[in-house]
């Protein structure tokens, strides 16, 4: 954490080492936020409508779990950071007007962008882009509203501090279990790929060891002609109330009546 409780500082340690923050740092990193919250929810979305694989029971509760403590924290930080009051802090204006622009990058963030990679999340929790996309959010939010709280606790009032500061302590909590996350998650897909790689190895082994048959064809053999078959010829039928003519049988041989 950027900054361990400024409000015990004395006041003008806190605004000293609120203004040794480097401008192009902090203009980077709400650059880099701005560009996040203006991503196209659309993508997000339609990657829910692929059906992902079955994901065990504990898993599935885990990101559940750690994606509904990633929303009650979001609901916290917007509504700790609607009430700072940046415009009544003793800071020179310059200060003023970057943790203003701050929070409301912060806020687009949050109600935008932040939704639509949650639920990727909580729809295939085995999708490492899901993940990874969700972690990287989570850390350049946690940038910018990790200045946003050193702001409020050199030059604003307490109260203000401790939500704000709070809020930044429950993001960092999430941030580094979902970065744990994705490394189990990428040595898992490691471990899945080897193991095919493996299987795909065994079998082009197996068919190199038994070639094929191989099949010898003799160009020169003679072409065989097909052997056409002859159609039986059918007899008329004869026609209705005629008998069929069966052919008489040879008649007997006569004895010679006249002897010689």
């Amino acid at each position: 954490m950027m900054c361990d409780a400024p409000h015990l500082l004395p006041t003008k340690v806190r605004r000293k080492r609120a203004q040794r923050n480097h401008p192009m740092k902090a203009n980077f990193i709400y650059l880099l936020l701005l560009a996040l919250s203006s991503l196209p929810v659309a993508a997000q979305a339609g990657r829910q409508n692929i059906t992902p694989p079955p994901v065990p029971y504990a898993t599935a509760n885990q990101v559940n779990a750690l994606m509904s403590q990633l929303e009650s924290t979001a609901t916290s930080a917007a509504s700790d950071l609607s009430r700072l009051r940046i415009n009544k802090w003793k800071a020179p204006g310059s200060a003023k007007q970057q943790a203003e622009a701050n929070r409301q990058s912060i806020l687009r963030n949050l109600e935008t962008a932040l939704p639509g990679m949650i639920g990727a999340v909580r729809s295939n929790p085995d999708d490492i882009a899901a993940s990874f996309t969700l972690y990287r959010n989570l850390d350049a939010l946690y940038d910018v509203l990790s200045s946003v709280a050193e702001s409020a606790g050199a030059f604003g009032p307490r109260d203000e501090y401790e939500g704000v500061g709070n809020d930044l302590n429950s993001v960092e909590q999430i941030r580094r279990e979902l970065a744990d996350r994705v490394a189990t998650l990428a040595s898992s897909k490691e471990t899945e790929l080897a193991h095919l790689r493996t299987e795909v190895r065994a079998a082009q082994a197996a068919a190199q060891a038994s070639p094929p048959k191989k099949v010898v064809v003799d160009d020169n053999e003679p072409e065989k002609k097909p052997v056409r078959k002859k159609k039986a010829v059918k007899r008329p039928k004869p026609a209705a109330g005629q008998a069929e003519q069966k052919p008489a049988a040879n008649p007997p041989a006569t004895k010679n009546a006249n002897p010689q």
